[in-house]
């Protein structure tokens, strides 16, 4: 049976009972106890399991990320909370030159059990140092998992298969989106790693995205669907490891792609898929692969530039429409 909770709940529910079933759990990070949470994502958790398995830590990402590595190495399975990923920056030493490695520098002899999570991307006017994105980042690291998802139901499978999996782990979370409602089941369920889902069926063009960029996707093809073009959506869910096979199966049906990423273009997820469908789904492809992405540029204070900033459904509308040839 199905209730209506936020996403917000959702990942609370997740850590709960992750922390519930497994002891060598526990959370770390910046208010996640006291404060229940910058975003009270970890509401209540510090009442029920105590400042031994939610620990607050002081304003140090690097630090904390370190011992939750360490912690990691010797045993335990840590959640480190980032209060953004903008400030997981200072961390990336620990995650791309620690955790990432500790199983092939160890010839496989132990691994790194590690989930690092907290919301990516922007969330209004927080200027260029709290605005931007980071999938493409850390899924540049081979050693890494990659999931990025708001979906309350496939978010809180996705943690809970986070922590349990074997390999760090880092969960993109959206600061703006945290009260989104969602049907998530009351019975355990985990979300696979690495597949992604089909959440609109089309016929004539695949959008693909992921995140909070899953809400401007589904705006646009409803609009479509009014003008007549049928859009098939596509939510990645995960990032690394890409599940290509679900985009390339729909794009020989649809014969045509357009990306929703807000990211930058260089360098990005986008651009990985649309290399990734020119390798596997070249003679199926009626148009060129479209990119929707945020302006490669870094975002400035004034809801002005917020809004030319960002991919929105118009920039999805016009995009399709270019691949489907209707003006």
């Amino acid at each position: 049976m199905a209730r209506l909770i936020t996403l917000r709940d959702a990942l609370n529910e997740a850590m709960k009972e992750e922390m519930r079933r497994d002891e060598s759990v526990f959370l770390m990070g910046e208010e996640v106890a006291e404060y229940n949470g910058a975003y009270k994502v970890s509401r209540g958790m510090l009442d029920e399991f105590g400042p031994k398995r939610v620990i607050d830590t002081p304003i140090a990402e690097l630090g904390f990320a370190g011992i939750g590595v360490g912690a990691a190495m010797n045993g335990l399975r840590p959640i480190v909370e980032f209060m953004t990923w903008n400030f997981a920056v200072l961390a990336f030493d620990q995650i791309v030159n620690n955790a990432a490695k500790t199983l092939s520098q160890s010839a496989g002899q132990f691994g790194c059990p590690i989930v690092f999570r907290g919301p990516s991307g922007a969330a209004g006017q927080l200027a260029q140092q709290h605005s931007q994105t980071f999938e493409s980042w850390m899924a540049n690291t081979p050693g890494l998992k990659v999931v990025s998802c708001i979906d309350p139901k496939d978010a809180k499978g996705l943690l809970k298969s986070a922590i349990r999996d074997e390999d760090p782990v880092c969960v993109f979370e959206s600061e703006s989106l945290y009260g989104l409602k969602g049907d998530v089941p009351e019975e355990e369920y985990l979300t696979p790693i690495g597949k992604a889902i089909v959440r609109r069926e089309g016929t004539d063009v695949t959008i693909v995205s992921y995140n909070k960029m899953m809400l401007v996707a589904m705006d646009a093809a409803e609009q479509l669907q009014k003008e007549g073009i049928n859009a098939e959506v596509i939510d990645l869910r995960t990032i690394r490891p890409l599940d290509h096979e679900t985009i390339v199966n729909s794009v020989k049906k649809t014969n045509r792609l357009v990306v929703v990423d807000e990211s930058w273009p260089f360098g990005g997820v986008s651009a990985e898929i649309a290399y990734e469908i020119q390798k596997y789904a070249f003679d199926y492809l009626d148009a060129p692969v479209t990119r929707v992405n945020s302006a490669d540029v870094s975002l400035g204070y004034a809801p002005t530039f917020v809004e030319e900033y960002l991919p929105n459904p118009e920039k999805v509308i016009r995009a399709v429409k270019e691949v489907t040839y209707v003006s």
